[in-house]
C-alpha cells in the first residue's frame, strides 16, 4: 500500500490525518510547522515529535516522494533544478537570488509541457503532456527550501505550461503558499500568454496575484507569428480583457516583452507598443532573449535595448529590464528538460 504523502496538505488535511492515526490536533500543528516552515524532508527530522510517534507516522506515510533528477548551479547564484515526479515525469523549477536583495525569488512550473507553441520558448518543444496538481506545483518551492535551507520569499508561475489552463491547481497552490507558507499574496505572480475567459476569472476573485502577461510583439501580425495563440485571443482583445481587470481588481498588471534580435527590437516595435499601452496601468519588463539550439533567434544588442526602454519610459510606463539570471546554465524554461531528453 503507497504511504500518504503528507506535503501540500493544509492544516485541516493534516488534522484528518492525525485523528485517522489517533494523534491529537497540536500534532497536526507541529506537522503542519516542519512542513512548511523548517522544510524538512523526512518525519524523522521533526524532533520536538516522540519518536514513538514518529515511527507511527512514517509506518504510513512520508514527506515527499520528489526527486532531484539534475541541478545546476550558476555562477550568479541563480540554481535550477529538474524535479521528477512520481509517475516519472519532469519539471523545471529556478531559484533566483538578486545582489543586495534580501528576496529569494523561485519560478514555478504548472504543467509538464505546455500546449501554446511559442516560438522563442524550449518548453513549446515538449509539447503539453498534463497539467501538475496543486501539491506537485508548491513541491517545487519546499524542494528548494529543502535542499538550501533558504526561506522563499517570492515565486512567479513563469516556468513550463501556461497556468492559467490549470487554473483551478494554480489557484488552490497560490492559496497554499500565502496562507501555509505565509507569503504575501503581493509576492505571488501568475504569468499568462493571454487566455482571456480565465482572466476574466481571475478578475472576480477575492484575491489577485499579481498578473503579468507575456505580450512580446506590439501588434496582431507580428504576435501571431510568434504566439500562436494570438490566433484565439487577438492583442486587440487582450487589452480590452487587461484594462477591463486593472478597472475590476484596482491591481497593476505587468506587461513581459522578450527582446529578440531584428524581430521586435526596434524603434517601431517600441513607439508601437508604447501608443498600444495607452490607458493600461501597467509596468514594463523586457527580458532579454536567452538563445537556445531549439530556434533561430538572437539576443538584442545593448544598444537596442537601451533605446526601446527609452521610448517607453518617455510614453510614462515604468520600465525595467529583468536581470539575466543563470545565462551560464540551461536557464530559459524547458531548456534542460529538452537536453535530458535528447
Amino acid at each position: 500500500m503507497a504511504k500518504q504523502i503528507l506535503s501540500g496538505m493544509n492544516l485541516e488535511e493534516l488534522t484528518a490525518f492525525t485523528d485517522s492515526i489517533g494523534e491529537s490536533k497540536y500534532r497536526a500543528k507541529q506537522l503542519h510547522n516542519w512542513i512548511y516552515l523548517k522544510s524538512v524532508s523526512s518525519v524523522d527530522e521533526m524532533t520536538d515529535i516522540s519518536k514513538k510517534t514518529r515511527e507511527k507516522i512514517e509506518e504510513i506515510a512520508q514527506i515527499t516522494d520528489v526527486k532531484i533528477k539534475h541541478k545546476q548551479v550558476s555562477k550568479d547564484g541563480t540554481i535550477k533544478y529538474l524535479l521528477e515526479y512520481a509517475d516519472g515525469n519532469c519539471v523545471e523549477t529556478v531559484l533566483m537570488r538578486f545582489d543586495n536583495r534580501a528576496n529569494l525569488t523561485a519560478c514555478v512550473s504548472s504543467q509538464v509541457g505546455c500546449a501554446c507553441n511559442c516560438k522563442f520558448c524550449a518548453t513549446a518543444k515538449l509539447g503539453f503532456i498534463r497539467n501538475l496538481t496543486p501539491r506537485e506545483i508548491i513541491e517545487q518551492v519546499l524542494t528548494i527550501q529543502r535542499d538550501t535551507g533558504l526561506k522563499v520569499t517570492n515565486i512567479v508561475f513563469m516556468g513550463q505550461g501556461e497556468p492559467l489552463l490549470n487554473l483551478d491547481n494554480v489557484l488552490n497552490a497560490i492559496d497554499i503558499f500565502n496562507n501555509d507558507f505565509v507569503i504575501g499574496i503581493r509576492r505571488l505572480t501568475v504569468s499568462t500568454c493571454g487566455i482571456i475567459p480565465q482572466i476574466n476569472k481571475l478578475a472576480e476573485l477575492d484575491f489577485q496575484p499579481t498578473l503579468a502577461l507575456s505580450l512580446h510583439a506590439p501588434t496582431h501580425e507580428l504576435r501571431e507569428s510568434l504566439m500562436p495563440i494570438e490566433k484565439k485571443y487577438p492583442i486587440d482583445e487582450l487589452m480590452s480583457t487587461l484594462k477591463n481587470y486593472v478597472g475590476e481588481t484596482g491591481r497593476r498588471v505587468t506587461i513581459e516583452y522578450t527582446l529578440i534580435k531584428g524581430f521586435n527590437d526596434t524603434v517601431e516595435c517600441a513607439k508601437k507598443l508604447a501608443v498600444l499601452l495607452i490607458g493600461l496601468k501597467a509596468n514594463i519588463n523586457l527580458i532579454i532573449y536567452n538563445p537556445n539550439d531549439k530556434d533561430d533567434f538572437e539576443k538584442p544588442s545593448k544598444e537596442s535595448i537601451q533605446k526601446f526602454k527609452y521610448i517607453l519610459e518617455q510614453s510614462g510606463k515604468k520600465v525595467t529590464i529583468r536581470l539575466e539570471r543563470g545565462s551560464d546554465i540551461d536557464a530559459a524554461c524547458g531548456q534542460l528538460s529538452n537536453k535530458m531528453r535528447e
